[in-house]
């Protein structure tokens, strides 16, 4: 059974609608549910299209009995994926697939993972997800009322701008770069001179044409997926920050299924996410390809990144008592 989409024009009435969503029960006594799952970017994205899947081994796993209605963009958030996070937290809507980071503009702890340049590459990661950082997550997503249902990915994130290339943290000097909500990150681009700014993703396409700014930094799948490159000229990949995307619910409406029902939610999570892991990793190279016929692309080398490394060192002293020891510990690379 197919899961019901939910086209932009509707966005609005679906929102006003969140009270109808919720149980009622079927003919033989078991529980229906209609839940929403927003993502922050696009359909054309592979957060959407694990979000599809999601819905659709809910959907088949449950005999039609849980439905989930998806809504890409933040469209119950009017765009704004923090308010959409805390739409989580306080019940409002069911499920997310969110970046830490924008948990970190909520409480910053979440961004221990999202530290500059804390892992070389993919195997690295995975490894501290899987040596205690998705333990450390999901008991740090449970204190906000989110059962975390394993982590998806954005990917390392790149940078682009209309000003010059970005070969050193001098380049980065005085050139206005759009970055999320969280300190971490304001933190970073000053300390490089930058003239950062905070704003929704989904006014960033908008101000770049505009000209209100000249830069931003996102994962290969959201640079591509958003078609930036139609409003950027030069794109550095630096995998300046490793994304992982908390796949998370409400927790009071998940502690409130029963145990078979609970286990049809992880089971079509661990597959969604696996899919979208998967499926990103798969694209990120042809994404690089294809934005170098689209934008002039500059790929650092490790002299290139040593200077960065460097650039980060008073970030990493001034955090890691915001993250505290155990967090910090749980997303160290392990050797």
């Amino acid at each position: 059974m197919r899961s019901k989409r939910v086209a932009p024009g509707i966005a609005l009435l679906a929102c006003l609608a969140l009270a109808a969503c919720g149980t009622s029960e079927a003919d033989g006594g078991q529980r229906t549910y209609t839940w929403d799952m927003t993502v922050t970017v696009s359909n054309a994205s592979t957060w959407y299209h694990a979000a599809e899947q999601f819905a659709d081994k809910l959907a088949e796993d449950s005999n039609g009995r849980i439905q989930v209605r998806l809504f890409p963009n933040e469209q119950l958030s009017a765009g704004d994926p923090a308010a959409g996070v805390e739409q989580l937290m306080s019940g409002t809507k069911d499920l997310s697939y969110n970046s830490t980071i924008i948990y970190a503009g909520i409480d910053p702890r979440f961004g221990a993972i999202n530290a500059p340049f804390r892992y070389t590459d993919y195997a690295e990661a995975e490894a501290a997800i899987e040596g205690g950082a998705l333990d450390a997550y999901r008991q740090l997503s449970a204190e906000f009322g989110v059962e975390l249902l394993g982590f998806g990915e954005s990917g390392f994130r790149q940078i682009t701008n209309n000003v010059r290339p970005i070969q050193s943290p001098e380049d980065l000097a005085g050139i206005k770069i759009r970055i999320p909500g969280i300190g971490l990150f304001t933190d970073v681009f000053r300390g490089m001179d930058a003239n950062p700014t905070t704003m929704n993703f989904a006014e960033v396409f908008t101000s770049l044409q505009q000209g209100t700014i000249e830069g931003q930094e996102n994962p290969m799948d959201v640079i591509s997926s958003a078609g930036l490159a139609e409003v950027q000229e030069y794109m550095t990949v630096w995998n300046f920050v490793y994304d992982p995307l908390i796949l998370g619910m409400n927790k009071e409406l998940f502690d409130s299924l029963d145990p078979a029902d609970q286990q049809i939610v992880r089971d079509a999570a661990a597959e969604a996410n696996r899919k979208q892991i998967r499926e990103n990793r798969s694209l990120e190279d042809s994404q690089i390809k294809e934005q170098s016929k689209l934008m002039n692309v500059t790929v650092l080398d490790r002299d290139q990144l040593a200077e960065f490394q460097r650039a980060m060192r008073p970030v990493y002293r001034d955090y890691e008592s915001v993250w505290g020891s155990e967090l910090t510990a749980a997303v160290d690379p392990k050797d």
